[in-house]
C-alpha cells in the first residue's frame, strides 16, 4: 500500500566537509554549520509549526568526551527557542575560546561535522517533547549511535511493532518514529557485533577495531534489511555515531 508524502514535516541535514577552521578563515566564523542549517529550518518554517528539533555529530570526539548532541522544543516558536538552547550552553565561555575553532572542536557542544534539523507537523494527533524529532539511539559503540528523522505515514505499523517483539524486543512506544529508529537499530546492531566479532578474532582491539568497522561498514546493505518491510511513504534522514 501507497502512502502520498503531502505538505508536511521538514527536513534538513548537512555534512561539513572541512575542518572548522576553514570556515573560520573564510566566513569569519566556525559556526557555519549552526548558523545554515537554522537558514535551512526557517525557510521551511511553514512545514511545521507545532515543533522542532537539532542535532550535531562531532566524527572526531575522544573518548571520554560526548559526540551526539540534541536540543527540542515544541510550540510555534520552536526554532528560535532550540537555537537559544543550543546558544546558550556557549554562556560563560570567553569570546577568545569561543571564537577558536580548535577550541570549540575540542571544548563546545555543536561545535561538530554534521547537523540535521526537523519541524514537526503531526498526523497522528500525538504531541509532546517524546514526539518531536530527532530520535535518538545511544550506545557506547559509536557505530551503534543512531539519529533518525523524517516526513512519512507508515501504514504497516502494528506488523513492524509485532516484528520487534517477536525478535525478544521490548518496544517502549508505540510510534512510527519510534518503530522505524528500532528497527534501524537493530538491522545496526546485528552489522556492528558481526564486524566487531570478525576483526576481533583477527587480534584488532582499541581504536584500531573501531576503525576496521568503520571503515567496513556497508550501510546500504543495513537500510535494505531495516526498510524490507516500510510500508507507506517516507523521507528519512539519520546519521550514526
Amino acid at each position: 500500500m501507497e502512502s502520498m508524502i503531502k505538505h508536511e514535516c521538514g527536513i534538513a541535514l548537512l555534512r561539513l566537509l572541512k575542518p572548522l577552521s576553514w570556515y573560520y578563515q573564510k566566513y569569519g566564523t566556525w559556526m557555519y554549520g549552526i548558523n545554515k542549517l537554522y537558514l535551512l529550518m526557517e525557510k521551511q518554517h511553514n512545514r511545521g509549526q507545532e515543533a522542532a528539533g537539532i542535532a550535531c555529530v562531532k566524527i572526531d570526539a575522544l573518548p571520554g568526551n560526548e559526540y551526539i548532541f540534541r536540543e527540542r522544543a515544541t510550540g510555534s516558536g520552536a526554532i528560535r527557542d532550540v537555537f537559544a538552547m543550543l546558544h546558550k550552553q556557549f554562556k560563560g565561555v570567553s569570546k577568545s575560546n569561543l571564537a577558536d575553532p580548535e577550541y570549540a572542536l575540542n571544548n563546545l557542544p555543536f561545535a561538530g561535522n554534521l547537523y540535521m534539523g526537523h519541524l514537526r507537523y503531526s498526523t497522528t494527533g500525538r504531541s509532546g517533547m517524546s514526539y518531536v524529532h530527532p530520535f535518538l539511539r545511544r550506545s557506547n559503540f559509536k557505530n551503534k549511535s543512531l539519529l533518525l528523522e523524517g516526513n512519512f505515514n507508515l501504514t504497516n505499523v502494528d506488523e513492524l511493532f509485532h516484528g520487534l517483539v517477536n525478535q525478544g524486543q521490548h518496544p517502549r512506544k508505540y510510534a512510527d518514529t519510534y518503530i522505524m529508529l528500532e528497527t534501524m537499530g537493530h538491522a545496526l546492531d546485528c552489522k556492528v557485533e558481526e564486524l566487531y566479532h570478525l576483526y576481533k578474532e583477527a587480534a584488532a582491539n582499541g581504536q584500531a577495531l573501531n576503525e576496521l568497522i568503520e571503515k567496513n561498514m556497508n550501510l546500504t546493505e543495513v537500510l535494505r534489511e531495516a526498510s524490507r518491510n516500510w510500508d507507506g511513504g517516507y523521507a528519512i534522514c539519520g546519521c550514526t555515531g
